[in-house]
């Protein structure tokens, strides 16, 4: 992961550094992702959320299209 001042900074990165642009998150985002995926990984029932878990904790931070869709075949 890396972090970007902008959109704008992160693509010219992408560009200079010939690596393709992918979804942006910003970091509301990824907190509210850890805070979901990671709830239970100190009990004893601790394990991965599944894939239509995966799809539902995306959707509800905002995170839709292909790449967040566990069961695409672009994911």
């Amino acid at each position: 992961m890396l972090l970007f001042r902008s959109e704008d900074t992160a693509i010219g990165w992408c560009r200079a550094n010939r690596v393709p642009v992918r979804p942006f998150v910003n970091l509301s985002q990824i907190w509210f992702l850890a805070v979901q995926w990671y709830e239970n990984r100190l009990t004893v029932e601790s394990r991965r959320p599944g894939a239509d878990e995966m799809g539902r904790i995306f959707s509800s931070i905002g995170l839709h299209g292909d790449f967040w869709n566990p069961s695409a075949d672009r994911w």
